[in-house]
């Protein structure tokens, strides 16, 4: 499988716990990436039809609120399943660079006792 974009990643993500509507799917990447991913509507119903397209998500319903329409995604199995690889590849990720953070510091670290 191949790994997702940031973008498309927090999109599944965000649709793990429940279906949501465009807005709703903008605020939940925003409060994700603690604001640093501002989806503007274009890029997300361009990422939703790549991801509908993989199988990752589906349409579940729309409603009209307000005069507006709102359509609602969902994960479906196999999003759910891109989702959870991908958490495994970036744990796994971070897990490398912390030990390889780790032995840069125990390399730079100050030797006590030796002389020269």
């Amino acid at each position: 499988m191949e790994s997702l974009s940031e973008q498309s990643f927090l999109i599944l993500a965000a649709l793990a716990d429940q279906p949501r509507h465009g807005y709703g799917l903008v605020t939940e990447v925003a409060a994700m990436s603690e604001n640093r991913i501002q989806l503007r509507a274009s890029t997300l119903y361009a990422a939703l039809e790549r991801l509908a397209g993989r199988g990752l998500v589906e349409s579940e319903r729309d409603e009209v609120e307000n005069g507006r329409l709102r359509r609602y995604y969902r994960l479906t199995d196999a999003g759910a399943a891109a989702v959870e690889a991908e958490t495994q590849r970036m744990t796994a990720q971070a897990r490398a660079a912390k030990r390889r953070l780790a032995r840069r510091a125990q390399q730079s670290a100050p030797r006590l006792g030796l002389t020269g």
